[in-house]
């Protein structure tokens, strides 16, 4: 049975007896983390974009735990150049891995590194993750706005997870969130990216009742895990 253990903000780990995958792992700088990157075990790293809010320790986790980082071409590219074992793909891909398929979906976002001297370094288009482990399919939309697309995503892939951003601001707020829910179709939704930073607060009980019937929420507190 595949459990997902919430490390805060946008980051967590999927896992079932023969693999763990981790995404965007956002540890170290992460007010929210109940753990240290050190403790954090991966056999992959997934990262829908190259914010530092969602690739701060995918490097020295990857160095640690021989993971492979799977993401677009040029975020992958750029962590291979720093010694990384990756695995590029390009938006509307997919991929079987030994865990199971993935496949990289559209997002409205962007994806860039922002150095300590200023300078940005674009890393290809940000994206969201479709993934098929231990029987059930996950959505991972990824930092987003609301698009259209949603509903042929959730068409075609049939998730029974979808994770998403409900903070606003940089994604998604939590009307545009509910209206995704409800083009999805998801049977169960688990919010993320809100509360981290005073930013993006959000009313997590604004959400539950907003989604009503739609889905199953599940409100997960950093360091929580559930079995689905």
């Amino acid at each position: 049975m595949a459990k997902l253990t919430f490390h805060g903000h946008a980051s967590f780990s999927l896992s079932d007896e023969n693999h763990t995958l981790v995404f965007d792992p956002f540890i170290t700088g992460n007010p929210k983390a109940t753990i240290t990157s050190d403790q954090l075990e991966a056999d992959y790293i997934l990262l829908t974009h190259g914010h530092v809010d969602h690739i701060a320790d995918a490097f020295p986790i990857a160095q640690r735990c021989d993971a492979t980082i799977i993401g677009s071409y040029e975020l992958a590219k750029y962590f291979e150049k720093q010694g990384a074992s990756v695995h590029d793909m390009g938006i509307g891909g997919g991929f079987d891995f030994p865990f199971g398929r993935v496949k990289l979906t559209h997002a409205t976002h962007s994806s860039a590194f922002v150095s300590d001297d200023g300078t940005i370094q674009y890393l290809g288009n940000p994206c969201g993750i479709i993934v098929q482990f231990d029987g059930k399919t996950f959505y991972n939309t990824g930092d987003t706005g609301l698009f259209g697309d949603m509903a042929l995503i959730g068409r075609r892939e049939q998730p029974d997870v979808v994770i998403l951003p409900i903070g606003d601001n940089y994604t998604m707020g939590v009307d545009d969130a509910v209206e995704a829910v409800a083009m999805i179709g998801a049977k169960t939704v688990i919010p993320v990216h809100f509360n981290t930073f005073p930013i993006i607060e959000q009313d997590s009980s604004e959400f539950v009742e907003k989604v009503g019937e739609l889905a199953h929420c599940i409100i997960m507190a950093p360091g929580e895990s559930v079995q689905l």
